[in-house]
């Protein structure tokens, strides 16, 4: 009997060494930048994975929930800013307020889309680029029935305490580069007030939606 329990002893010690050693690489491994994209996809994570929520009923207020997540971590104006580049400038404080929420809806969209196939499979942190106070969090959200690997990689500035996105890299396609080539299109073409017009009919196309 003694010898098992200290057998026991030696086995608990030696796995709390060993997570002991695991928590310390990850922590050497993902940075603040990380930590923070994290908490944000996890806390998305939970809503898609809450059984009430997946019924086809109750999808309004599931992609609610998710939009308000999203929301606290996502610049939608910085985000804006960089998709319409020099029109950005050319805009009134009014023609600002009216189209930051048209493109947030967008955005979306396309990122709503690409999460909302997850059903409990893997998401890995692949990857930290830190430049100052910019930095790249690399993803993979892995669906195994599918066979499909969707990378998603964070674009993130620091503000203060807080780490915020400013663009998003679904499968190698920046959504502002997206939005910036099509909004300069339709200026170019036509004006600021055929792109907003396209914006309120949900005529821009977004990455999620080829295939």
């Amino acid at each position: 009997m003694k010898k098992i329990t200290v057998r026991s002893k030696i086995t608990r010690t030696m796995f709390c060494t060993f997570l002991f050693l695991i928590a310390m690489m990850v922590s050497a491994y993902a940075g603040e930048p990380t930590d923070q994209v994290k908490q944000g996809v996890d806390k998305v994570l939970d809503v898609l994975k809450n059984r009430e929520l997946k019924r086809p009923d109750r999808t309004r207020e599931r992609r609610a929930a998710i939009r308000k997540i999203v929301g606290e971590r996502f610049d939608y104006e910085e985000m804006a800013k960089r998709s319409l580049a020099q029109y950005w400038r050319q805009r009134t404080p009014e023609e600002r307020k009216e189209f930051v929420p048209l493109y947030s809806d967008l955005l979306e969209k396309a990122y709503i889309n690409k999460i909302e196939m997850y059903r409990n499979e893997k998401v890995l942190y692949t990857g930290e680029n830190v430049d100052g106070n910019y930095a790249v969090v690399k993803t993979k959200v892995i669906l195994t029935k599918k066979n499909i690997e969707i990378p998603i990689d964070y674009k993130i500035l620091k503000r203060g305490l807080k780490w915020i996105v400013y663009d998003v890299g679904i499968e190698g396609v920046s959504l502002v580069n997206n939005y910036r080539n099509q909004f300069n299109q339709i200026i170019r073409s036509g004006s600021y007030q055929e792109l907003v017009k396209k914006l309120k009919s949900k005529q821009i196309e977004s990455p999620s939606d080829r295939k």
